[in-house]
């Protein structure tokens, strides 16, 4: 249905991006580059670091851009009590990682980046998550079978947990999928 003047690439390996920038019936291709620097200054605001890591993965592809090529760039960060908590480095970090969502609400806060030769447009979509209280069989369930090491906070929405644990939410559900696809796809529209 919407048809840009660009080639469009989706800067990303997440199997989670693909398949919901695919939902947007949008013609594209991922090309991703290795080793680009992810860190952020410690002073930046909890809040301002997916955008800001999006930007900054933005600005890793724009020297190779070509006239009529579009990358979209996203960073997808979890937040609770001003905490960032990133992908887990293992089955311990991950447990603990859970263990402090249960029971809690925390944010989901995906930043991205739309970005041409020529013009550069991002923003952030925010998503407020509540976990019921879990107990220490099923955090350890979900993390045994799910190994969820890929993901910003231990978890996926959209596996088991999700269906389990997650109270309520106010806001965008593809967000804490990883994108904002609703959000994405009128900016795209705007991006000229």
């Amino acid at each position: 249905m919407l048809t840009l003047p660009y080639t469009i690439l989706l800067a990303s390996n997440s199997p989670r991006r693909q398949e919901l920038l695919a939902g947007l019936d949008i013609e594209f291709s991922t090309f991703v580059k290795k080793d680009i620097d992810e860190s952020y200054p410690e002073t930046l605001e909890a809040e301002k670091v997916a955008e800001f890591l999006a930007n900054k993965k933005a600005e890793a592809y724009r020297q190779d851009l070509k006239e009529g090529v579009l990358i979209i760039t996203a960073d997808t960060v979890v937040i609770q009590d001003q905490e960032i908590l990133g992908k887990p480095e293992g089955k311990d970090d991950a447990t603990a990682m859970i263990k402090k969502l249960s029971g809690n609400s925390h944010q989901v806060i995906t930043g991205v980046s739309i970005t041409s030769k020529n013009k550069k447009h991002s923003f952030s979509a925010i998503t407020d998550v509540t976990f019921a209280a879990m107990s220490n069989k099923e955090i350890d369930y979900y993390v045994e079978k799910y190994q969820p090491y890929d993901k910003a906070g231990a978890y996926g929405i959209q596996e088991w947990i999700g269906y389990i644990g997650v109270e309520k939410m106010n806001g965008s559900y593809f967000n804490v999928m990883g994108l904002p696809v609703q959000q994405l796809y009128q900016e795209l529209k705007n991006f000229k």
